[in-house]
């Protein structure tokens, strides 16, 4: 008998379906942590995007009208 069909034996009608928490004491499900890392990675790639936009203006646009004022 292999794994799969002893674990499907001993969890019944509970085999195959989502667990409920991740742990014991932690009320996130695995749907939940999945989508909180997605949301993350989106966010720190914006927030990275944003920060090379800011230093191209700040570092290569801004001097170059600060010049055009000052002349």
């Amino acid at each position: 008998m292999g794994e799969s069909k002893r674990r499907k034996e001993i969890l019944g009608d509970e085999y195959g379906k989502e667990k409920k928490t991740i742990l014991p004491g932690i009320p996130v499900t695995k749907q939940q942590s999945r989508q909180f890392m997605t949301w993350t990675t989106r966010g720190a790639w914006i927030g990275i995007g944003t920060l090379a936009f800011t230093w191209i203006m700040i570092r290569f646009i801004g001097p170059a009208f600060g010049w055009w004022t000052t002349n």
